[in-house]
């Protein structure tokens, strides 16, 4: 069986495949995401192009095994809310979350670094904020939660706190939609269940 690699250094995804039992060894992809300029209106293309830049990335360099690479974005009434610079940002983020819908897209892509094979899929989530006080989100930000996560929150956390409802993929929110990867990965002959 080849070498599964994860080409992300999130934790949570790392965290997610640990979790259905798979040995996979960590290789950050140096591509350059870049969510400026980018269509929010076209979110699938663009998350399914980044994740299988990251991946391809990792699968030229290392040259073997399946690479698993993954971009999840924001996107808020036709806005991409990438990770936030700073503390300012992530109240503006949350503020303007609180008491709404927002979705939720990851691309996924494993490509075969040896034969350069690929596939790509995407996954799309509807979330909804309570609304929130403004000592609330205070209080969230100063936990250093949203500093790292796309949107200004992590549902896996404290950030949980935050979500009144979501309608599809729960780990899709926490960054890798595990179904869709599983079945991606079913393609190149690595079957979890």
């Amino acid at each position: 069986m080849e070498e599964l690699i994860l080409a992300s250094s999130s934790p949570r995804r790392a965290a997610l495949l640990s979790g259905l039992g798979l040995t996979f060894r960590v290789v950050p992809s140096s591509f350059e995401e870049r969510h400026e300029g980018a269509r929010p209106e076209d979110p699938t293309r663009l998350v399914e192009s980044l994740a299988l830049g990251k991946a391809r990335e990792v699968a030229e360099r290392i040259g073997h095994g399946l690479v698993l690479g993954a971009d999840t974005v924001v996107i808020l009434a036709g806005e991409i809310l990438e990770k936030p610079l700073d503390a300012a940002e992530a109240r503006r983020m949350l503020v303007k979350l609180s008491g709404r819908w927002h979705e939720v897209y990851t691309g996924v892509a494993v490509v075969a670094a040896e034969e350069g094979r690929f596939r790509v899929a995407h996954e799309r989530t509807r979330v909804k904020f309570r609304r929130l006080a403004p000592e609330e989100i205070e209080a969230y930000v100063r936990t250093g939660e949203p500093m790292d996560k796309a949107g200004a929150y992590g549902i896996q956390g404290r950030g949980a706190l935050l979500v009144e409802r979501i309608h599809g993929c729960y780990t899709n929110v926490v960054g890798l939609p595990l179904v869709k990867t599983a079945l991606l990965l079913r393609e190149f002959g690595l079957r979890i269940l």
